[in-house]
């Protein structure tokens, strides 16, 4: 599929913040699975972007404004060519050992309540046991929106029984985890039937399978990513693959705004022909 992505997160300060510095993962590689036509990372102010690459192979700007900042609006666009892999990632720019993601992480950690969940899984082989898990995730955590924050663990999650994508992941991942299975947090963004217009990018799990490599998982939805999936960054949990973290010093009343647009291009472009 040939899927557009219109993406712009927006600051507001009450008081001008001196100084602003933000991590940007937001820029997606190329892959056998995904082929980047074109992206570009702008802001609407005088600031920095530098380039690099982290330790989990994800692309990182990092941000560094040069001025008293009352507004920032950092935006990225582009154009991203995908194919079905049956959810399977791919094994062409892995730079760490699978065994890096069986550590725990303060949102991922093994809480009783995840020790349970993830047993009634324990007995399958790995494969059918990370389908399993997904569809038992998707059964018991309803999506809902701002029932809880980015600080919610996977166990706290698990008991309120709801939250969006980025809790699901981290259900999925503790879980994996406690079963021996490798598993890391994916940010990226997913083209939905239902509408082009979305309020955050999506999230989902990976787990590694012996013989067959990575293996995506989409718990809040019930699937494994297809062509409708954009993959962005990787780490082991949320913290590590946020598409924005980042700190402003001198400022006041911060207000955030996300607006994100996934189209599928060929339909726009018959449409336009029309």
């Amino acid at each position: 599929m040939r899927i557009q992505i219109d993406h712009a997160t927006s600051y507001a300060y009450d008081r001008a913040a001196r100084f602003i510095i933000q991590n940007l993962r937001l820029t997606p590689r190329s892959s056998e699975a995904q082929q980047v036509r074109h992206w570009s990372v702008e802001t609407d102010v005088d600031a920095r972007l530098r380039r690099s690459e982290d330790a989990f192979g994800n692309i990182v700007h990092t941000l560094y404004t040069e001025q008293p900042t009352q507004g920032l609006t950092v935006r990225v666009t582009g154009e991203v060519i995908t194919s079905d892999t049956g959810g399977v990632v791919p094994p062409d720019q892995e730079t760490l050992s699978p065994l890096v993601f069986l550590r725990d992480t303060a949102l991922t950690k093994p809480e009783r309540l995840i020790s349970v969940f993830a047993s009634e899984f324990s007995a399958h082989p790995p494969l059918d046991r990370m389908h399993r898990l997904m569809a038992g995730i998707h059964g018991s955590v309803a999506f809902e929106v701002g029932v809880t924050t980015p600080t919610h663990t996977a166990a706290e999650v698990l008991a309120l029984g709801r939250g969006v994508c980025q809790d699901h992941a981290h259900v999925f991942i503790a879980c994996a985890r406690q079963t021996g299975v490798p598993a890391r947090y994916v940010s990226g963004h997913l083209l939905r039937r239902d509408t082009e217009d979305q309020e955050a990018a999506h999230a989902w799990a990976e787990a590694w399978i012996e013989d067959l490599g990575w293996v995506g998982f989409d718990p809040a939805n019930g699937v494994c990513p297809t062509d409708r999936y954009v993959r962005v960054a990787t780490g082991l949990d949320y913290l590590g693959a946020a598409p924005v973290r980042g700190a402003s010093y001198g400022g006041g009343g911060e207000r955030l705004e996300v607006r994100l647009s996934v189209r599928d291009a060929d339909v726009q472009q018959r449409q336009q022909q029309a």
